[in-house]
């Protein structure tokens, strides 16, 4: 298997990139330099039409979307841990709390950070206003999950669920809706970022230690 992920630091493509350091599969990587808009560069909307990254080229073949591809190389690599095998009691609630985090916490991440560039900036406070109202209603839901002292979302076990909510509330790092600010949410965040896969990423990526 021939992996090759065009990445940005600390983007949507972190989470992919954290996946493949924990799968201890070789891949090889290849920067897309956003502030200099090399995602619009021709070579690389070839790849990906839609000029963002993640791009993870898979035997020859690119494709995009962080969640997707996580869900891809779970497949591609049984047995890994990182999610709940087909018939495992909590493959359901596993499957909510993923589809939760795209659908729910992603849009509303993108909504804040994007809201002039994406829409009428006019109209970008009001947007930002709700996305900062959704955002932080995650976090209540994710700090209600951690009452029953467990170190990860989905239990005992670390999996794709926390590489995509670690990344997620990094990116609220400076946002008035900071994640470190709910107290369960803060020792989870600790506990997972003290991972070696993450110090490995952070040094891949050169992303400053977090959080601080």
């Amino acid at each position: 298997m021939l992996y090759t992920l065009f990445y940005s630091p600390g983007a949507a493509s972190m989470a992919v990139h954290w996946m493949l350091i924990e799968l201890e599969v070789a891949f090889e990587t290849v920067l897309v330099d956003i502030d200099q808009s090399q995602q619009r560069n021709p070579d690389y909307l070839r790849l990906n039409p839609s000029g963002r990254v993640p791009t993870l080229v898979i035997d020859g073949a690119p494709y995009g979307e962080s969640v997707a591809l996580m869900l891809l190389l779970a497949e591609r690599h049984p047995g890994s841990g990182l999610v709940p095998e087909p018939n495992s009691p909590n493959r359901a609630e596993w499957l909510q709390l993923t589809l939760y985090i795209a659908n729910t916490l992603m849009p509303a991440m993108r909504d804040w950070l994007y809201a002039a560039k994406d829409g009428n900036p006019d109209g970008a406070a009001a947007v930002k206003a709700l996305a900062q109202k959704r955002i932080s209603s995650v976090w209540d839901d994710f700090e209600a999950r951690f009452e029953d002292g467990r170190p990860c979302l989905m239990g005992n076990t670390f999996g794709v669920v926390d590489m995509l909510a670690i990344m997620l509330m990094r990116w609220s790092r400076n946002m008035p809706c900071n994640a470190i600010e709910w107290p369960r949410l803060r020792a989870y965040i600790d506990q997972v970022c003290a991972r070696p896969s993450f110090g490995d990423l952070c040094d891949r990526e050169g992303l400053p230690a977090w959080p601080a």
